[in-house]
């Protein structure tokens, strides 16, 4: 019987994270079994070095190497763990991949992932970021979350309202150390709607003659308007959209759009406040594209979509983190409107324009 823990010294990083960024980890361990957890946390190794924890690499940016040792969860087994009425629910293990999982669901006859699909990453990094797309967020499928607290060695069952999910928020992100998620538990419906409203879906499905969208269908055309937008982490080192879309007062947001007509706005879900688009925001500030011309100059901006800062080859994270921070600073210098960074950044500390 293979060990749950693995030891990896001196490990190198490049294909475990997605903007290919060339770091090392002083060590980084691989536990396949979560209820190893107590045992190796208490161990010298750990004791005064709590882990960064280690999803599929996709939502972080090292300007700095690690100076701590890196925990993977690689468990990746999911189960059937109740059927109440015409829905089911799945607990999946941490380390199972995520776009993997949502095609699992919907080869099940489930709905309320597709359009999630293909987003990079792991299920147990989705409900730290309450990952969100085409209109719809990870929370509202999450019937709990499974997580251990080394400070208490406690595992722990928190319900969907323990985790105090928010807009690419949750309590997970707001104690970061505190947890370590270690499995999740969805409940997915085999009768749900479509969700169609978002920009984009209902036009994609239109152009393949749909016209009775199945979950499935709408699976595929979230994965086609992803693949035209986004490019592709295996060609060229990204982590995705950047920087969260900005959330201003109902007033502000209307003072914006009336003094820039083509500023995309979106409801927040609070009626005091509008969502707006960073990605139209940054392109008006002319990033679209943009290459660094100093340093190695593979430091950029996709000329596909203005979120998604790229790495044409030998960028490091430093080159990186200070193009995000010259983005940010001519958006508020333009506009009066912060930006913030969605992925999780290790080696530097992100502050709001002054």
């Amino acid at each position: 019987m293979s060990t749950p823990v693995t030891f990896h010294r001196d490990a190198p990083l490049r294909a475990r994270n997605t903007f290919g960024l060339d770091v090392r980890a002083p060590l980084l361990v691989e536990v396949s079994d979560a209820d190893a957890l107590p045992a190796l946390l208490a161990s010298p190794e750990f004791k005064n070095a709590p882990p960064l924890v280690l999803g599929g690499g996709s939502n972080l940016l090292f300007v700095e190497p690690p100076d701590r040792p890196l925990l993977a969860l690689t468990g990746r087994r999911v189960r059937r763990v109740g059927e109440p009425g015409d829905r089911l629910r799945l607990r999946a293990e941490a380390g199972v991949d995520w776009h993997g999982f949502v095609l699992d669901t919907l080869a099940r006859g489930l709905g309320g992932l597709e359009n999630l699909a293909l987003i990079p990453g792991t299920v147990g990094a989705a409900p730290i970021q309450n990952i969100g797309a085409y209109g719809v967020e990870v929370r509202e499928a999450v019937r709990a979350v499974e997580a251990y607290e080394p400070a208490a060695d406690r595992f722990h069952r928190l319900s969907s309202e323990d985790c105090a999910f928010a807009y690419r928020d949750s309590v997970f992100k707001q104690q970061p150390g505190r947890f370590i998620v270690t499995a999740v538990e969805f409940e997915l419906s085999r009768n749900a709607s479509p969700r169609l409203e978002y920009a984009g879906i209902a036009d994609e499905l239109a152009a393949r003659g749909v016209g009775l969208p199945t979950a499935r269908d709408v699976a595929d055309a979230v994965i086609a308007l992803r693949q035209r937008k986004l490019p592709n982490p295996a060609v060229i080192g990204n982590a995705g959209s950047f920087f969260k879309n900005p959330i201003v007062p109902a007033g502000r947001a209307e003072a914006l759009k009336a003094d820039h007509p083509a500023l995309p706005l979106f409801a927040s879900g609070d009626a005091d406040t509008r969502k707006l688009s960073a990605a139209w925001l940054i392109d008006a500030c002319g990033w679209k594209g943009h290459r660094i011309d100093h340093g190695s100059g593979d430091a950029g901006v996709s000329a596909a979509h203005a979120l998604v800062l790229v790495n044409h080859g030998g960028a490091t994270g430093r080159e990186l983190f200070d193009l995000a921070r010259r983005i940010a600073d001519s958006v508020h210098a333009r506009f009066g409107v912060a930006l913030e960074p969605e992925p999780r950044i290790i080696g530097a500390t992100w502050t709001p324009p002054a």
